[in-house]
C-alpha cells in the first residue's frame, strides 16, 4: 500500500524535474495549474494536496494529449457521484486502489473508463515493517535508485529549452500510477480534483517490509503511455501496472510516524551504527548530497565541517529482521553533518492541517 510520501522540492525545481518530450519530440516543461496550492513537505498524508501530472486534454478540449499539466490534487479520490456536501464523510478509503479490483469498483472503473489517469509525484514513499510478535513497526523510505553524474548539483535556471536536461540532474522523482476524478459539490462551488494511487503486489525486494506497493511507472515511456489517454487505451495502459524491482530503501526514524512532523529527519537513515566495512551505495551518496542542498535550514558558519571520514557509512538496502530500539539521535547526527544550505524558494512553505476543508484539498476548476 502507500499511505505516506515525501515531496519537498520547491515549485521551480519540481517543474524542472518533470521535463519531458511531447509527441513531436520537443522538450517541454509541464504547465502548472493552481501553483499556489502546492506546498513542499517531507511528510504528506491522505487528504493533503499532492502534485500530479495529467494530460492537458483533460482541461482543454482539442489539446494534444501528450502535453502535460502539473497540478495539486487532494489525495483520496472523491467519486464524481458522491452526494454528501463534505468529502470527508466518504464511508470508504480511496487512498489506494488495488490493481486486481480496479475494474470491479465503480469509484475507480468510471474515471478509468474516461481516461482520467495521472502520475503522482514524490521523492519517495514510506512503508512500515511490522516486527513479528511485537507491536513495533519500523518505517522505511523507498525511492528510485539514484545515479551520481558530473552534472549533479546544477540547479541554475536555463534560458534555452535545450539546456533543461543540464539544469535538472538531481533527485529522480518517484512516478506512481494514479486515477483521478472531478467532484462537483451538491451545493455548488468549484470542482474538486482528487486522486488515488494504484497498488500491486510487492516486488521481491520489498516483501519483507509489506505485501503491497504502489504501481511505479519506471521510465519516461511508461509515464507517457499512462498519461496519453488520447492514444493509449485503458486496456493497454493497464499493462504498465506491475511490480518493479528497481527501487532502493533504508530505515528511517519513527519521527515520520506523526504526519505533523515535517522535517528532513523524516527521510534520513536511522540506526547508522553500521560496521565500517559497509560503504554507501550510489543511491545513498546521492541522497545525502541531495538533502544537503534541499534542507530548509542554513548552515551555521561557526560550526566546523565534519571530515568526510567521520561520517558513518550505511547501506541503502538492509532490513531489520529482529526488533530493536531505534536510536533516533542517529538521524539527528547525520542531519547536523549535512550542509544546511537554504535554496531560494519561489514560494514559502505553508503550514498544513489535516482538516478536510475544500480550500485545502486540491486542484479546483471554476465552472
Amino acid at each position: 500500500m502507500c499511505g505516506r510520501t515525501s515531496c519537498h522540492l520547491p515549485l521551480e525545481a519540481l517543474t524542472r524535474a518533470c521535463a519531458y518530450r511531447d509527441r513531436q519530440g520537443r522538450q517541454q516543461l509541464p504547465e502548472w495549474r493552481d501553483p499556489d496550492r502546492y506546498y513542499p513537505s517531507y511528510n504528506k498524508s491522505p487528504r493533503s494536496s499532492t502534485p500530479v501530472l495529467l494530460s492537458r486534454r483533460h482541461l482543454e478540449k482539442g489539446a494534444d494529449s501528450s502535453e502535460r499539466i502539473i497540478a495539486p490534487m487532494r489525495w483520496g479520490l472523491v467519486p464524481s457521484w458522491f452526494k454528501e456536501a463534505d468529502p470527508s464523510k466518504l464511508q470508504f478509503n480511496t487512498t489506494n486502489c488495488r490493481s486486481d479490483t480496479i475494474m470491479e469498483k465503480r469509484s475507480f472503473k468510471v474515471p478509468l473508463s474516461k481516461g482520467r489517469r495521472c502520475v503522482v509525484l514524490a521523492d519517495g514513499f514510506y512503508e512500515w515493517q511490522r516486527h513479528p510478535g511485537t507491536y513495533q513497526k519500523q518505517p522505511y523510505f523507498i525511492y528510485f535508485p539514484q545515479i551520481k553524474t558530473e552534472k549533479s548539483g546544477s540547479m541554475g535556471a536555463a534560458d534555452n529549452p535545450e539546456d533543461w536536461e543540464k539544469v535538472w540532474d538531481n533527485w529522480r522523482l518517484l512516478t506512481m500510477a494514479g486515477i483521478f476524478d472531478c467532484w462537483d459539490p451538491p451545493e455548488g462551488g468549484d470542482c474538486l480534483y482528487s486522486y488515488t494511487i494504484i497498488t500491486v503486489e510487492s516486488c521481491q525486494g520489498l516483501n519483507d517490509i509489506h505485501h503491497r506497493m504502489p504501481a511505479i511507472l519506471d521510465g519516461e515511456e511508461a509515464v507517457s503511455k499512462w498519461l496519453d489517454f488520447g492514444e493509449v487505451s485503458a486496456q493497454e495502459a493497464l499493462k504498465l501496472i506491475h511490480p518493479t524491482e528497481n527501487i532502493a530503501f533504508h530505515p528511517v526514524s519513527t519521527v515520520v510516524n506523526n504526519f505533523r512532523n515535517d522535517t528532513p529527519e523524516c527521510l534520513l537513515p536511522a540506526d547508522l551504527l553500521v560496521k565500517k566495512e559497509f560503504k554507501p551505495s550510489g543511491s545513498s551518496q546521492k541522497m545525502l548530497q541531495w538533502l544537503a542542498t534541499k534542507s530548509p535550514k542554513k548552515e551555521d558558519p561557526k560550526t566546523p565541517k565534519k571530515a568526510e571520514s567521520d561520517v558513518p557509512q550505511w547501506s541503502s538496502q538492509f532490513l531489520q529482521k529482529s526488533p530493536g530500539p531505534l536510536k533516533r539521535s542517529s538521524a539527528g547526527l547525520l542531519e547536523r553533518w549535512l550542509k544546511q544550505e537554504k535554496e531560494e524558494e519561489p514560494m514559502a512553505k505553508r503550514p498544513h492541517t489535516q482538516s478536510a476543508g475544500l480550500s485545502d484539498q486540491g486542484f479546483h476548476v471554476p465552472h
